[in-house]
């Protein structure tokens, strides 16, 4: 979930690493599942691009998600 709202949001890895003052690597081993998230980071990331913690996780309602009518 957290690359599709990064992405959606028009956000390098690159970028949003520097903007939570997180490394390039650790970001990116963090959306291929390599490593689990601690909670402050998942905070840092949610306030970065403005979700709820479930919405990162893929817990809550997102825009980027599509809704079957």
């Amino acid at each position: 979930m957290l690359t599709r709202i990064r992405e959606a949001q028009g956000y390098s890895l690159r970028r949003l690493a520097d903007k939570v003052a997180m490394s390039y690597v650790a970001l990116y081993r963090l959306e291929q599942g390599e490593t689990d998230p601690r909670l402050g980071t998942l905070r840092k990331l949610a306030r970065a691009l403005n979700v709820t913690v479930a919405e990162l996780i893929g817990e809550g309602k997102h825009p980027t998600k599509r809704t079957r009518r």
